[in-house]
């Protein structure tokens, strides 16, 4: 799952617009941002076999980001820097932590089992990975549905429809782009966590203008 972690950012947006977009656009990925310089880093590790049918990851070793106490630590973090550093409202500053955690929750519907329960426990994963046909229309189908919620509110704060389905095009390509990226055979390498890195931040950086002065003006109207 790449982009349909991407719904859940802006079904959070069309929800309480008073949250960033950029904030609930990093952190609907925070969790794979981390796992990024965890790669590179050499915390956490991963390895790629070509021959598995769907994504030819193998996530045998990532209990700091992954794991469900690590995915509920980050969401909390997340949670309290966007209250007390970005001073935004409890309910948008709690919003971007849902937000965060919903990456786990996705993740356990398309992965294999590698998604650890408690440390030392159980690994869970429903491994739709395993149909990719089907796996791809789920996260189709979810970019769909977040991005016409988050569309209605474009609309309802007057704003312009094309810069959303620029975005969401963009957000399209880099799903594409991800499936035929050369992840290579074997363990991953450092390089593949700091490409990944720089993707997620892009992706951030390309959702910064959207958030226009017309709807932080609507927003700031509505009560806390």
């Amino acid at each position: 799952m790449f982009a349909g972690h991407y719904a859940a950012a802006f079904a959070a947006k069309a929800v309480e617009p008073r949250a960033p977009l950029w904030t609930l656009i990093a952190g609907c990925q925070l969790i794979d941002i981390g796992w990024s310089v965890f790669i590179a880093t050499g915390v956490e590790h991963a390895s790629v076999d070509p021959s598995l049918q769907g994504s030819s990851l193998v996530l045998f070793d990532m209990p700091w980001t992954h794991s469900a106490p690590g995915a509920l630590v980050w969401s909390i973090a997340a949670g309290v820097l966007a209250k007390y550093l970005l001073r935004l409202p409890v309910r948008a500053a709690w919003l971007i932590g849902a937000t965060v955690f919903s990456h786990w929750v996705i993740d356990l519907i398309v992965h294999r089992p590698d998604l650890l329960l408690y440390p030392g426990g159980p690994k869970a994963g429903f491994a739709l990975w395993d149909q990719p046909v089907v796996e791809e229309a789920l996260e189709m189908g979810l970019l769909g549905l977040g991005f016409m919620a988050w569309a209605a509110l474009r609309q309802k704060l007057g704003q312009k429809l094309w810069p959303g389905l620029a975005f969401a095009a963009f957000l399209i390509v880099a799903q594409i782009g991800a499936m035929f990226f050369p992840f290579g055979v074997g363990p991953m390498a450092p390089a593949t966590g700091w490409a990944t890195l720089a993707l997620y931040l892009l992706i951030t950086a390309a959702s910064l203008p959207l958030d226009s002065a017309l709807q932080r003006q609507n927003a700031s109207s509505m009560p806390a």
